[in-house]
């Protein structure tokens, strides 16, 4: 049973999403709706899932304590995706 949900975003964000969309053939909600499917799995991988190679990288790499790399990341999906 579908739910509605109201999101409020930045507009020219949405026009920009929307478009990606529409590009893809899908509709923003079905983006959405998969996007929280995914984060919201249990199945997401876990760190005994992954190879051996995989493994022998994790920690290999020490970021500053004060990285905030939701907002980098952030900002470079919105380069990459949506920026003209």
């Amino acid at each position: 049973m579908d739910s509605k949900l109201t999101l409020n975003i930045d507009k020219e964000l949405a026009k920009k999403a929307k478009t990606y969309a529409r590009s893809r053939g899908r509709s923003l909600s079905n983006l959405v709706e998969n996007y929280f499917k995914m984060i919201t799995s249990k199945d997401r991988l876990k760190n005994e899932d992954f190879p051996p190679i995989v493994k022998s990288l994790l920690g290999a790499i020490r970021a500053p304590e004060d990285l905030d790399y939701k907002s980098d990341l952030s900002e470079q999906l919105t380069k990459k995706y949506l920026n003209d």
